[in-house]
């Protein structure tokens, strides 16, 4: 295959890889007044596991619990954004939310809700070295967000061992 072959290849399947994107966007936004749809929920819980390993409680019920009050939280944080950054969230967690964005912006095969914590944090890793800026910065969106969502929550500190801001 020649050279100039490979890149109307390449420009092509970005063209329509974006369509796709746009189009899936238009139709099943991940974000509806500020309310994470399904498939971004299923992003955002793997999410969660992944970055949150180790700062979860260990029983599966605690865990699964925590993860929903987290995703709460998470909604309600994302209701405050301005529009403009629930716009730009929205298309991420789109992106993530099919399988074709989900294999090429973080290189997971497996679908979220099927992929181990292994899984994930090594494509999360993928995302966060990766040299396509776009990537490091849906990286560090998700991360970002999980953290500040998660660690907002005083039962967190608890679990941690930190007791909390003091009284001055």
């Amino acid at each position: 295959m020649q050279r100039r072959t490979l890149l109307k290849l390449g420009l092509g399947a970005t063209v329509i890889l974006v369509a796709a994107g746009g189009g899936v966007a238009l139709l099943n936004p991940a974000l509806s007044r500020g309310r994470l749809s399904e498939g971004a929920r299923a992003v955002m819980h793997a999410v969660a596991q992944a970055v949150l390993d180790g700062a979860l409680p260990s029983a599966a019920d605690e865990r699964d619990r925590a993860i929903e009050a987290h995703l709460q939280r998470l909604e309600t944080a994302i209701a405050a954004f301005p529009p403009a950054v629930q716009a730009e969230l929205s298309q991420l967690l789109t992106l993530l939310a099919t399988a074709p964005g989900r294999v090429a912006l973080a290189g997971l095969t497996s679908p979220w809700p099927q992929a181990s914590v292994a899984q994930v944090q090594a494509s999360l890793q993928g995302m966060r070295f990766s040299s396509l800026a776009l990537k490091q910065q849906g990286y560090h969106a998700l991360r970002d967000l999980t953290n500040a969502a998660y660690f907002s929550d005083p039962t967190a500190w608890q679990r941690m061992g930190y007791p909390g801001p003091t009284d001055i």
